[in-house]
């Protein structure tokens, strides 16, 4: 099921995690467009973020609309918005930085996490 979100996978190197209140941080850009996105939205209590097997790395994120918080899902609320994590993301995102990011020919979520070990030639596959 593709809900026309997208998402880029930006290594960040040897960044230290630091000890976090949530297991993933929004950028400001990324609150505005997920409030944006959610508008459309009103049975949708947030975006819920994960990973899946694919690509030329072998993983790849996620974005859909949730309609309910899973048993498992971690929730991160920051001003407003909610995001939901699949269970399955959890360890994979814990320091993430969630962007949001407009160009004149693309705009996309971006993750800036520093986890990821490799990343493919077009962006959309990592690994961990």
């Amino acid at each position: 099921m593709s809900s026309g979100i997208t998402a880029t996978v930006r290594s960040v190197g040897k960044r230290k995690i630091v000890g976090q209140r949530a297991a993933l941080v929004l950028t400001q850009a990324a609150i505005d467009r997920i409030k944006s996105l959610l508008s459309h939205k009103p049975d949708a209590v947030g975006l819920k973020v994960g990973v899946k097997q694919r690509g030329c790395n072998g993983l790849t994120y996620t974005l859909d609309y949730a309609k309910e918080k899973g048993k498992l899902d971690e929730e991160v609320v920051q001003d407003g918005v909610r995001l939901l994590i699949d269970s399955k993301a959890q360890l994979t995102l814990i320091g993430t930085e969630m962007d949001y990011v407009e160009s004149k020919l693309s705009s996309e979520f971006v993750f800036n996490n520093p986890n990821v070990k490799g990343t493919c030639g077009c962006g959309e596959s990592f690994t961990v």
